[in-house]
């Protein structure tokens, strides 16, 4: 018996954001993975955490303009740690400028509003293998 894809799904920061989280939280979950849910939390936080559970792959969430320093720092942190091919996605509005940026940063993938659920539960699934 094969293990379920684990994903942690935080919000960045102090985003109050949640809804956006939550829907893409209970689609994974629905699809058959196992979603570790941490709400806000700062980019400590969310290296830490993804090691201890050990995590495929690591969501972040944002709408408050804070994607350009925390997520490239979950993504450092995880290397410093020896994580550096835990794959990283982010979802929000992103502005389209910064979606080269983040992706040179080791942001695997970005995911606007309006991204069909199905898309974001196909790349997990696919980074997960």
């Amino acid at each position: 018996m094969s293990r379920k894809t684990r994903i942690l799904i935080a919000r960045l920061g102090l985003d109050a954001h949640w809804r956006g989280s939550i829907v893409v939280a209970r689609a994974l979950r629905d699809a058959g993975m196992e979603v570790i849910y941490l709400g806000n939390q700062n980019p400590e936080t969310i290296a830490k955490s993804a090691l201890e559970e050990d995590v495929d792959v690591v969501g972040l969430s944002t709408l408050s303009g804070n994607h350009m320093i925390l997520a490239p720092e979950v993504v450092r942190l995880l290397r410093e740690k020896g994580a550096g091919d835990m794959t990283v996605v982010l979802g929000g509005t992103i502005p389209p400028d910064d979606i080269p940026k983040l992706k040179a940063e080791g942001i695997a993938e970005i995911f606007g509003p309006g991204t069909a659920l199905a898309k974001i539960i196909q790349f997990v699934s696919a980074k997960a293998l």
